[in-house]
């Protein structure tokens, strides 16, 4: 739960590093693993064929996603899943004999990584703005964060119809041209947006009205951030892909993946040409020995130490003390969802200046979390106990104070 600066000082992590380390920093079963495997073999292509902790590792996943998932595609990083996701896709609707649906749609302050793909996928406009003209930008969902749901504990009641905002971009684009809807289940990077009830429900209605694949971007929500293995088993919602990254090693080592529904693999692979490549489209280091290895070592640990329903156990203490800060006055909002929370803060001159500054004040005050914009985010590991929720919650406390007077 603690990093070390040089001189020994401890800093309690509330961000699980870069929501990563779900179990914890230091784990010696990860690293054991690791290195017996690069002991063994250090390096294989992935092309062609494969070793046997590639298939350990998508197996293991494939226990934990929804049902009909489990066609695993393994990349080195959440960025390298989205493109990825995005070219199966456009695969699959080729194989279909529908190459015309080439427009994917995103959503307003979405983060999809920093590759072309999830650039253009970015509802974020300084992501945008700094490679306009290279990355074609996606049409985007209007956002779901609406003032009258501040401080709404969970999921906000109201706000479903936000989703109808994508029958309006299939309108103006054609449901014919339109190869899949992006969203990440809760918007990590901007500040955690929750979504409201029966938000992602209708937007699965739509998406099958028209023939538009759903992808779920887990990169941040996978491995129990939301008290499920993944957020589309929270929201009983299931799409047709999943990208998922950072805790699928425990932050160990690079990796991310693509959990793919079968019936799409399936029509991509059997719709190529004998003895062809079924998908032109892979990394060097897909599925490295030492990333599997990671992997089914930080998955164990998962089963075995029940992290996932710790961490669902935990969130009400957690969300408890998180809510007690709504008394400052610096604090505008606060969502959470599972071990996930944004701590919203009144601007201070330009926007992002006061998040900023605080990013610093914390670290200096012996606790490590993310800031956006003027959003403090907050997602300690599932190993935490109430008293790390303590610790970290006194701290944060103690600096926002300083910002209130």
């Amino acid at each position: 739960m603690y990093y070390y600066d040089p001189q020994g000082r401890p800093i309690i992590d509330g961000a699980s590093g870069l929501f990563a380390s779900a179990a914890g920093h230091g784990r010696p079963e990860i690293a054991d693993a690791v290195g017996r495997q690069l002991r063994e073999l250090d390096f294989t292509s992935s092309f062609y064929r494969s070793h046997p902790l590639a298939f350990a590792a998508a197996h293991a996943i494939a226990q934990l996603t929804p049902e009909r998932l489990d066609r695993i595609f393994f990349v080195n990083s959440g960025s390298e899943a989205v493109d990825t996701a995005m070219k199966i896709i456009l695969a699959y609707h080729r194989a279909r004999g529908e190459g015309q649906r080439t427009v994917f749609i995103s959503r307003e302050r979405a983060y999809h990584g920093v590759n072309f793909g999830g650039v253009s996928l970015s509802g974020l406009v300084n992501n945008r703005r700094a490679f306009a003209g290279v990355a074609t930008p996606a049409p985007l969902l209007r956002h779901t964060w609406r003032a009258q749901s501040a401080f709404s504990h969970g999921q906000p009641d109201t706000g479903a119809n936000l989703a109808d905002d994508l029958q309006r971009l299939i309108d103006v684009h054609g449901a014919e041209n339109i190869a899949a809807v992006f969203v990440e289940p809760i918007a990590g990077s901007t500040g955690v947006l929750v979504p409201p009830r029966g938000y992602l429900e209708r937007l699965r209605a739509i998406c099958d009205a028209h023939g538009l694949l759903l992808v779920f971007d887990e990169v941040i929500t996978g491995f129990g951030r939301t008290g499920s293995a993944f957020a589309a088993q929270s929201f009983k919602v299931r799409p047709d892909l999943i990208t998922m990254a950072k805790a699928i090693t425990n932050g160990a080592q690079p990796m991310g993946a693509v959990a793919v529904d079968r019936r799409i693999h399936d029509q991509v692979v059997h719709s190529a040409a004998e003895d062809s490549i079924e998908l032109f489209h892979g990394y060097t280091w897909s599925a490295h020995p030492a990333a599997c290895a990671a992997c089914v070592a930080a998955l164990d640990i998962y089963a075995r130490e029940q992290l996932f329903a710790r961490g669902a156990e935990l969130s009400a203490y957690f969300q408890k003390r998180l809510f007690s800060l709504a008394d400052l006055p610096v604090v505008t909002d606060i969502r959470a969802y599972g071990l996930l929370a944004g701590v919203e803060l009144a601007p201070d001159g330009k926007p992002g200046q006061r998040g900023y500054r605080l990013q610093k004040e914390l670290f200096d005050a012996g606790l490590h979390l993310k800031t956006t914009g003027d959003v403090a985010i907050l997602a300690p590991a599932l190993v935490a106990e109430p008293a790390h929720i303590d610790e970290i919650v006194d701290v944060l406390r103690r600096v926002l104070e300083c910002h209130s007077a």
